[in-house]
């Protein structure tokens, strides 16, 4: 028996160990603080680009990189000082309104490797920023479902010609009174066709005849879990929108969504962004200022609303059909009018608004049209009760004030401009409604900043952890197996590289339990050498010879060093499927090195064990 290495081994195990070694070395070189631009309405042009870095250059920031990928340019600083000073200075020369600034960390290794390969993503606990626990106010994502068909309920009631009845929907209640039971059971009927998903009861008091309806528990739950995958894929957008890189956004139960923006240090705009609900609607104006008067002491005509106007906090009578709303543009802009310079919101709508905004404009050409500025807002605070007794209470508000009415001087269609918005809220409401609405409010119960500094610590301690352990097992091979550990540590070295490579091709984001993951793994690995090795120097004990020795340390071990792998793997995979963010992160990475733990420890180290001592007429092993 030979013990020789077949070509394809050898080419195999020189081509994984090079590409491996190509795609871990972008990490070798670390990142660079940077500052990036972009521009809120598409491209930036020649000119930005040349404002960008004249600014700069007059900032005498010392020496950086201009690095003009898709879309955007940015500048890479040598250090965080300089990209803060970089920061100021920009934001005086670029309106917040159309560009936006962000923070980032950059490859710095160089540009011919940057082409090909990217460094791994660093997490939260590693680079430092923002963490937020959000929770799901679930109960108005019922009540919003269950008012959707008030508006239903009284198209069904005119069809019939039922008069004297009403349609409300209060304290979580959806609520049809009646003037007769005979009606009530025919509605019933008729509810029931368009509402399958109610569940309906009927109620006599006062002498009148009322139908109560709620959600079924099926659909109820349904509207939850929509609810919590609509605001997640919301909230990406809304952060895809702020500009901050790897982001980690991930369901906490049932209600809860966790938030991670690496990079982030000042958590105030997030916040606002974050949590915010606002929208616009787009109604008809009814009547004059004497009207509007005559509304605010208390009498208000049938199908409209009193509203007050942002600016002078005069009544306003609007009429209850909403023309368009935020669901229904598909995309916005801020800018400035050209008339006035005040700021503006640029809105798109998908083709449905856009054909009522046509056929109403149409028709009400000479008429007033306002724009209602809407927002719900969700607070938690602590009060102590009568019986002394501290519990956190649940607060909602909801704000909806005019914030600009004119005249409709032409038929209206898709695209359009809303002023009466501050500088500020104008390119906070333009970010909201290119993102989209949330399903349902949320409220931040939890809110940490992790420090650059403090990931700096966690990267130096992980780093000297990981390449503590690793140099420990490797002397200890060594000492115990001779020239056999040294082959030990070389499969072990390359084992990490390869895990470092893996990670950084798929862009993955290291934790500190990732870190973890690796040195386990380490262990791991290191084991299976460790079964083969025993099983070489149990066949030497028994009379075996050299090459036979060396041929069954390999192949009666390949099953026990399988199922141990196996095992653990399966372990992974139940940890990432019930896992969340950390524990994720650690299942992915102990997966990735339980993979490469096999190819270095069974492949690698035999074709180099092959490659010293097969084919030789040795009597004995340095083991």
């Amino acid at each position: 028996m030979s013990n020789t290495n077949p070509l394809w081994k050898t080419l195999l195990l020189a081509v994984v160990l090079l590409v491996g070694a190509f795609y871990a070395l972008p990490n070798l070189f670390g990142s660079d603080p940077a500052i990036q631009i972009s521009s809120r309405g598409g491209q930036l042009t020649d000119a930005d680009k040349a404002k960008f870095t004249q600014t700069l250059e007059a900032a005498g920031l010392g020496e950086y990189e201009i690095r003009e990928p898709a879309d955007r340019i940015m500048a890479v600083f040598k250090d965080s000082e300089a990209q803060l000073a970089a920061q100021a200075a920009l934001e005086l020369e670029f309106n917040a309104l159309q560009y936006t600034l962000a923070q980032s960390l950059e490859s710095a290794s160089p540009e011919w490797l940057r082409k090909v390969a990217s460094p791994m993503y660093l997490g939260l606990d590693l680079r430092g920023g923002v963490h937020f626990l959000m929770e799901v106010d679930m109960e108005d994502a019922i009540n919003s479902a269950e008012e959707r068909y008030v508006s239903d309920w009284k198209r069904i009631l005119r069809a019939e010609k039922k008069k004297g009845s009403s349609v409300i929907h209060r304290n979580g209640v959806l609520t049809a009174r009646m003037r007769d039971a005979a009606t009530r059971d025919e509605m019933m009927i008729e509810f029931g066709k368009e509402g399958q998903l109610l569940e309906m009861t009927a109620r006599d008091e006062g002498g009148n005849f009322f139908i109560d309806a709620n959600l079924t528990q099926q659909a109820a739950d349904d509207e939850k879990r929509t609810a919590l995958k609509q605001n997640i894929v919301t909230l990406r957008n809304r952060i895809n929108e702020l500009g901050v890189s790897e982001p980690v956004i991930q369901q906490q139960g049932l209600e809860r969504i966790v938030v991670q923006l690496p990079g982030v240090q000042d958590p105030t705009r997030a916040r606002d962004i974050l949590g915010a609900t606002a929208t616009l609607e787009y109604r008809l104006v009814h009547g004059n200022q004497s009207v509007w008067d005559n509304a605010a002491s208390g009498t208000i005509p049938a199908g409209t609303q009193l509203f007050k106007e942002r600016d002078t906090g005069r009544p306003i009578l609007l009429k209850r059909d909403i023309i368009v709303t935020g669901d229904q543009i598909k995309d916005a802009s801020s800018g400035f009018d050209q008339d006035s310079g005040s700021p503006a919101v640029f809105v798109n709508l998908d083709g449905e608004g856009a054909r009522k905004m046509r056929e109403v404009s149409a028709e009400n050409i000479g008429n007033l049209m306002a724009v209602v500025y809407s927002e719900k807002r969700v607070s938690k605070r602590i009060v102590t009760g009568a019986d002394g007794v501290k519990k956190e209470v649940v607060e909602k508000s909801t704000i909806e004030e005019v914030i600009n009415s004119a005249t409709i001087r032409d038929v209206l269609s898709h695209r359009f401009q809303t002023t009466g918005l501050g500088s500020e809220e104008a390119s906070n409401l333009a970010l909201l409604l290119r993102a989209g609405a949330l399903k349902a409010p949320v409220v931040i119960i939890e809110e940490r900043t992790v420090g650059a500094s403090l990931g700096a610590d966690n990267i130096r301690q992980g780093f000297y952890s990981a390449l503590g352990g690793l140099a420990l097992v490797i002397c200890f091979m060594i000492f115990y197996y001779k020239g056999f550990g040294v082959i030990a540590g070389l499969a072990l070295v390359t084992n990490v590289v390869l895990i470092i490579a893996v990670l950084s091709t798929l862009q993955a984001t290291l934790t500190l339990p990732g870190i973890a993951g690796i040195v386990l793994t380490t262990g791991m690995a290191v084991d299976a050498n460790v079964l083969i090795f025993e099983r070489i120097r149990e066949e030497l004990r028994a009379g075996s010879g050299v090459q036979t020795a060396i041929s069954a340390g390999y192949d009666k071990a390949f099953s026990t060093i399988a199922d141990a792998n196996v095992t653990t793997l399966i372990a992974a995979v139940v940890l990432f499927s019930l896992g969340t963010g950390p524990i994720k992160g650690f299942a992915i990475t102990l997966s990735i090195g339980i993979l490469t733990s096999m190819f270095t420890a069974i492949l690698g180290s035999r074709v180099l064990v092959n490659a010293l001592y097969g084919g030789r007429r040795m009597n004995t092993l340095p083991i």
